[in-house]
């Protein structure tokens, strides 16, 4: 499943389509298409691992669930698109994905401050929405849209192991210290993970996700699903503490 980073760069991807008109629409999509013909794209816009494209008075919203994906200025061989959108300067081609359509102001749909990679990112808000869930473990927390949205597997593995914080912690047992810790790194890792991406080098920073080595202690780490959300988690029970 992309996380936040991977969706902000379709968002810089497709910017040159903004303020161009559909000019064809296509796909397998089960929604009204004939809806999206002839209509200008207003605007571009992601929230968490949703891609936004917005007209005049409704959106259209992309979720790429756990195996989508996309194409800009060529077809993905073999496969029929979900949606296929041709302007005058490119096409836009989405597969295996969610689409529906979101209803007058995108702002009444989401809450811009809880998305990490936002400038509206509000992390006293994300701190209080933590400590009212204090019987949720930390994986859990982290993969919740509502409080940390973008964020995804990858970003929840790598946050708990910098900060050694065992995944099967619970939010109510961290310090304040180190949920502060845990708030911030989500943020910081969000935006090296999207320059990481960019440069088609993130595997070669991941310290804990899919490691079988923790670096710190030269001792295995423990790859395990954890939680609610039966995500795996990998983990050092060395260096990384379980608050419990």
């Amino acid at each position: 499943m992309p996380e936040g980073p991977s969706i902000v760069i379709l968002k810089e991807e497709a910017w040159k389509f903004t303020g161009k008109k559909i000019l064809n629409v296509r796909g397998n999509s089960k929604i009204d298409q004939a809806r999206l013909a002839d209509q200008k794209v207003i605007s571009i816009q992601s929230w968490g691992k949703h891609f936004l494209l917005c007209f005049t008075g409704f959106t259209l919203r992309i979720h790429f669930l756990l195996f989508g994906s996309y194409r800009i200025d060529e077809e993905k061989p073999d496969t029929d698109p979900r949606l296929s959108f041709t302007f005058d300067n490119g096409e836009l081609n989405f597969y295996s994905c969610s689409v529906k359509f979101l209803e007058g102001d995108i702002d009444s749909h989401y809450d811009w401050s809880v998305d990490v990679m936002n400038d509206a990112w509000d992390a006293k808000k994300a701190k209080a929405k933590l400590k009212e869930h204090p019987n949720m473990l930390v994986c859990d927390a982290l993969l919740e849209q509502d409080i940390f949205a973008g964020v995804g597997n990858i970003i929840k593995n790598e946050v708990l192991y910098r900060i050694k914080v065992h995944p099967e912690s619970l939010v109510g047992k961290l310090p304040s210290k180190k949920l502060d810790e845990l708030i911030k790194e989500a943020r910081i890792y969000s935006f090296q993970f999207l320059e990481w991406k960019k440069q088609y080098e993130l595997k070669k920073h991941w310290l804990a996700h899919t490691k079988t080595w923790c670096l710190r202690c030269n001792l295995p780490i423990t790859k395990k699903h954890t939680g609610a959300k039966n995500r795996r988690s990998f983990s050092c029970s060395n260096c990384q503490i379980l608050y419990a």
